[in-house]
């Protein structure tokens, strides 16, 4: 059964010369026309759809616009064009300390992630034990968040949204901060939470992961799409060859798996 569609999507962002300007200046340029702004295209032409207990892994080297489709699908943003239609409930980990108060305790935090995941008092004082053990933090219950270190928050929001069970698990990148252990603990979460049902989309530069875990996998290239495609170990295998130097990898995979790199909508 279909448990997200991506049709389409494209994401704009306007950039100028206006962040360090008052609204006095601002008024003033627009008025004598001095003033620029550029469209910059985080995201263009994206389309994918997931089924239930699939894994996606999305790749891309450093500004192919993954974190941004990741916060559109998550609902921190609207797409400038196209649909994203989801069922279910999601919970997305998109960065380190979204959704945490600094100044209040890991326990009182993990019940403010879970409010902001929309869980109720009762459900949380269930599971807050779970919660706590499978992060690892016993002992840490009552101290300050922000004292924890980048790994020890990570896994604490890890194990807020994947013991809660979502219907969709978006994680950008934040495992790559937890030990080697934490990590096959999390693993095998994230496998549990797939043959359950749920969708999760991992946004990943470890390609070893990717493999690991994915059945389905996104190259993204400058915002725009190079394939999508199950043929996981394929698709990697052409990453990985792009990412030593062959450029003529991005087409091959882009004639495998997408369309042409010079389609203009």
């Amino acid at each position: 059964m279909k448990v997200l569609a991506v049709k389409k999507v494209s994401i704009l962002y306007k950039v100028g010369d206006f962040r360090n300007i008052g609204l006095k200046e601002y008024v003033m340029r627009k008025l004598t026309h001095n003033y620029k702004v550029i469209d910059f295209w985080a995201v263009r032409n994206v389309s994918f759809t997931l089924e239930e207990g699939d894994f996606l892994g999305i790749i891309g080297t450093n500004g192919a616009g993954k974190s941004t489709l990741l916060k559109a699908i998550s609902g921190v943003m609207e797409p400038t064009r196209g649909v994203i239609k989801h069922r279910g409930r999601i919970a997305a980990l998109l960065e380190l300390g979204a959704g945490f108060d600094g100044s209040l305790t890991v326990r009182e935090n993990a019940y403010l992630r879970g409010a902001i995941l929309g869980y109720s008092r009762q459900f949380m004082d269930k599971n807050i034990d779970s919660i706590i053990e499978f992060a690892g933090l016993q002992g840490y219950e009552d101290r300050m968040f922000r004292h924890l270190s980048s790994g020890m928050k990570a896994r604490l929001a890890f194990s807020i949204s994947s013991l809660v069970k979502p219907d969709i698990l978006i994680l950008d990148e934040v495992l790559a901060v937890g030990d080697a252990t934490y990590r096959k603990k999390c693993e095998a979460k994230m496998k549990e939470i797939m043959e359950q049902g749920a969708v999760t989309i991992l946004v990943s530069h470890s390609l070893p992961m990717v493999r690991k875990l994915s059945n389905k996998v996104l190259w993204l290239h400058k915002g725009r799409m190079v394939g999508f495609t199950d043929d996981v170990q394929g698709i990697c295998d052409l990453y990985r060859a792009f990412t030593d130097g062959d450029r003529d990898a991005l087409e091959r995979a882009h004639e495998l798996y997408g369309e042409s790199l010079t389609q203009r909508r």
